[in-house]
């Protein structure tokens, strides 16, 4: 043992000798070799850095030895720069509810939002084709559903179609789509209005787990389906984390949700057992009413247009049009600005004690009157619930349209839209005479049946507007001395200026 510590110990004490042999200090000593260490690495740190420069800028490819550094940076540098750039169509990925035997009467409504080579989805069939028929080159591409008759269905007064419609948020994860953020889900009579979908969608976190849509108009159809359930017919999203989740326990969920009348239904008991809550964004319309959706669409809430349903249902949101070219007219509206589509402004011309309630790219309503903001924003009962027939009650304020002429503001619908330059619009409407024929002879009403057109100038709205707390926009009655000849009102919206309110005096 202590041959061994000599071993150590004798080079050792002959190399302190040498040192004092020659002179040389220890603190001398120890202050050489921080010099020596402090170059080594200060040429160390400059070669590595001039390395990495010229492997960032070298040529990518993935076959060369040299260049592994730089193209797992760069692929780190993708991934990151994906997961944080905003929400485009891009990552949208479509599941829409179809039949073979009904595409031909119903893919219209489809083919008014599908943007050929930009959209991304699938129509989901019950069959394939007959032999004889093409698929439209108009319509989204079309898929068939996998058999579902191994599973439960015992719904009584349903159809064993909605496993199949459930299962297409499935399907659809399974195809491995590179790139997609969000699932949406969708019936084959619903519009979607894209740009605003993005824009709802995009306030989101598409990393963590979001199931968005809304409810029902009509309240009995809540009671039965659920409050707690985005409907489907409106369409909803669900994020990729949360569809990740959902398609592992989907298919024994089904089973489990065997006694549920829809696909809706279905889905929304699957995520309730993984926790996840509905988030409710009042722009999806699954338009569960009868009758004439006036009243719905003219007082739109503070909220992007996303999507309308069951348009087959109501009668046509213009009047003397069929349904898909009435839709075609407001999708014009909608084209050129996209975020204020349904947008409700309403002020005061105190001149002549008028209102004027506008609804962009829809509808005015004027007033010979001063009428309170709340009654001016709330909805026309111009419909029934979708079950009943009944005139309520709704999941939002309505008011009756009373007998009397004298009672109802004059209505105007849209005639027509066009840009103004740079980022204005102007838009015009049309007086829409009632069909009975019959105008109110009160004196406060002679002035305001001269009015045959309404223009309405607004500035482009900005989809910043909706990253801010909602808040409707205001206008301004913007007329010249007044006259009772004058056939054209014109209404000015612009955003609210500071402590601006509408307050009849």
């Amino acid at each position: 043992m202590s041959s061994a510590v000599d071993s150590v110990r004798d080079p050792l004490d002959k190399a302190w000798k040498t040192l004092r042999h020659h002179n040389i200090k220890y603190s001398e000593l120890l202050l050489m070799f921080l010099k020596a260490g402090l170059a080594v690495s200060t040429f160390f740190l400059i070669t590595l850095f001039f390395y990495l420069t010229l492997s960032y800028h070298q040529p990518l490819h993935r076959n060369n030895n040299n260049n592994n550094i730089s193209f797992k940076y760069m692929i780190q540098h993708k991934t990151t720069e994906q997961k944080h750039h905003p929400t485009n169509i891009s990552h949208l990925l479509f599941g829409i509810g179809g039949s073979a035997s009904s595409w031909q009467t119903r893919r219209h409504y489809s083919e008014l939002w599908w943007r050929r080579g930009v959209t991304r989805g699938h129509v989901w069939l019950d069959t394939e084709l007959p032999e004889n028929e093409t698929w439209p080159a108009t319509s989204p591409p079309y898929r068939v559903s996998a058999d579902t008759s191994a599973f439960k269905y015992t719904c009584s007064y349903g159809s064993r179609s909605a496993i199949r419609l459930a299962r297409i948020v499935k399907e659809s994860f399974e195809l491995g789509m590179e790139n997609v953020r969000w699932f949406v889900l969708g019936d084959d009579d619903t519009v979607f209005f894209l740009d605003n979908l993005v824009t709802v969608l995009s306030k989101y976190d598409h990393n963590e787990m979001y199931y968005v849509g809304g409810n029902s108009e009509s309240v009995e159809q809540n009671v039965i389906h659920f409050y707690t359930m985005a409907f489907g017919g409106g369409g909803f999203a669900i994020s990729y984390p949360l569809a990740k989740e959902l398609v592992r326990i989907l298919d024994g969920c089904i089973d489990r949700y065997a006694e549920f009348y829809g696909s809706d239904q279905k889905i929304q008991g699957c995520i309730s057992e993984i926790g996840v809550q509905v988030t409710k964004e009042p722009g999806f319309h699954q338009v569960d009413i009868h009758g004439n959706p006036y009243g719905l669409l003219a007082a739109h809430p503070v909220a992007p247009l996303v999507s309308l349903h069951h348009l087959d249902y109501v009668d046509p949101i213009f009047p003397n049009m069929d349904r898909v070219d009435a839709v075609k007219k407001l999708i014009t509206a909608y084209e050129l600005d996209p975020g204020r589509a349904l947008q409700k402004s309403f002020c005061y011309d105190l001149r002549r004690n008028w209102s004027v309630s506008v609804s962009w790219g829809y509808a005015v309503e004027l007033y010979p009157s001063l009428p309170t903001a709340k009654d001016l924003e709330m909805a026309f009962r111009t419909f029934d619930t979708w079950r009943s027939s009944s005139d309520g009650p709704f999941t939002f304020n309505t008011r009756p349209v009373s007998g009397d002429t004298c009672e109802k503001p004059l209505g105007y619908m849209l005639d027509r839209v066009r840009s103004a330059g740079g980022d204005k619009t102007r838009s015009s409407y049309k007086r829409h005479f009632d069909v009975s024929g019959k105008e109110c002879s009160r004196g406060e009403y002679a002035r305001a049946l001269a009015v045959q057109y309404v223009d309405v100038s607004a500035p482009r709205f900005s989809k910043d507007l909706w990253k801010k707390a909602p808040r409707r926009q205001c206008c301004e009655v913007v007329n010249g001395p007044d006259d009772a000849k004058n056939s054209v009102v014109r209404v000015r919206i612009r955003g609210c200026r500071r402590f601006e309110s509408v307050t009849p005096p």
